[in-house]
């Protein structure tokens, strides 16, 4: 019998990106253009296009109402969101935002307080990294549908990419992990958390509707000259980690001390509640949004005394993710987490 055809599905997001990128090697296809202004960076989460002292850094990103947007969700939120989502990229690069083009796909029966409100949240946001709306598009369709095109700039030699990792470094997180996943459990299980504290609930339900770029820091980091290699958190703390160790061709591993994880006490209350594992919660969830490094073990307690920073490891030479649990075992665990299309 002929065997089913191969549905994207099969393979996931990350898969399939990596798919596209092998065939945009094809000396057939390459653009010459790109050729001679951009430089290899396909590992990332944004492109480098060379300008004399600085790159370009240009990013992507698209949200969905039926996927990405709670129905707690406002659409003040929904605006502010595909700014953040974006600006995050430009943070793990350690560029400063220029601006952002935003495309709208929108329903037809979408009422004009809620259009009002999802361009306020995304010039509200604007302002708040210090850039501009400088563009975009609208047309109809039945799912709301935001896609951010950003511009950022930074000298090349402060950009942060995924590959640089070295052996000896420090891994390093700029925040604590969970109080999304804690929030976006909260909003699934309504039910089961009436007898949760009610400041519990407002700042874990922000942290999931209300989501923060680090620009600022990221920017800060890269000035530094400490950090060898960055990303953001967005699809999980072990999958961002599997994406260094690919960029560096596996020629790195990261070897983790579970008690040194900063996860906040809010995270272990929503878990217990629920039903769920807090550390599942925290490590696998994502949409964090901080930024994740490996940092120079010689330049770390400087940096650290600069901005915040939680040691959680270090990097070896295994080509996998190890974590030491708090009974002093050290487990492999798989680079899993979010992703779209599985």
């Amino acid at each position: 019998m002929p065997s089913e055809p191969v549905k994207i599905s099969d393979l996931g997001e990350k898969l399939l990106i990596k798919r596209l990128l092998s065939k945009s090697q094809n000396p057939r296809v390459k653009s010459l253009f790109l050729d001679e202004l951009s430089i290899e960076s396909l590992s990332d989460d944004a492109a480098l296009l060379d300008f004399g002292e600085n790159y370009l850094v240009a990013c992507s990103d698209m949200l969905m109402q039926s996927t990405h947007f709670p129905d707690e969700m406002t659409h003040y939120q929904m605006g502010q969101k595909i700014v953040t989502v974006n600006v995050s990229d430009l943070a793990a690069m350690g560029a400063e935002a220029i601006g952002i083009i935003v495309s709208m796909g929108l329903p037809r029966n979408m009422l004009i307080d809620e259009f009002d409100d999802l361009v306020e949240g995304i010039l509200i946001n604007c302002t708040k990294y210090g850039m501009s709306l400088i563009g975009g598009d609208t047309n109809e369709s039945s799912d709301l549908t935001l896609s951010g095109t950003c511009l950022g700039i930074v000298k090349k030699e402060n950009v942060l990419m995924k590959s640089g990792a070295r052996k000896g470094d420090i891994i390093a997180l700029t925040g604590s992990l969970g109080l999304a996943a804690a929030g976006f459990e909260l909003l699934l299980n309504p039910k089961n958390n009436e007898d949760l504290d009610n400041q519990i609930k407002e700042l874990v339900l922000k942290h999931a509707l209300e989501p923060e770029a680090k620009l600022r820091q990221g920017i800060s980091l890269a000035k530094s000259g400490s950090v060898t290699s960055a990303t953001d958190i967005t699809d999980g703390l072990f999958s961002e980690l599997g994406e260094i160790i690919d960029a560096n061709d596996n020629d790195v591993g990261m070897t983790l001390n579970q008690e040194a994880i900063p996860i906040p006490p809010e995270v272990f209350s929503v878990a217990n509640i629920i039903g769920i594992d807090p550390f599942e919660m925290a490590l696998t969830y994502g949409e964090d949004f901080e930024l994740i490094l490996t940092i120079n073990p010689s330049l770390f307690d400087d940096l650290k005394s600069q901005t915040t920073l939680y040691k959680i490891g270090f990097v070896d030479s295994s080509g996998t993710i190890k974590m030491i649990d708090k009974s002093g075992n050290t487990n492999i665990i798989p680079p899993r987490g979010y992703e779209h299309l599985k």
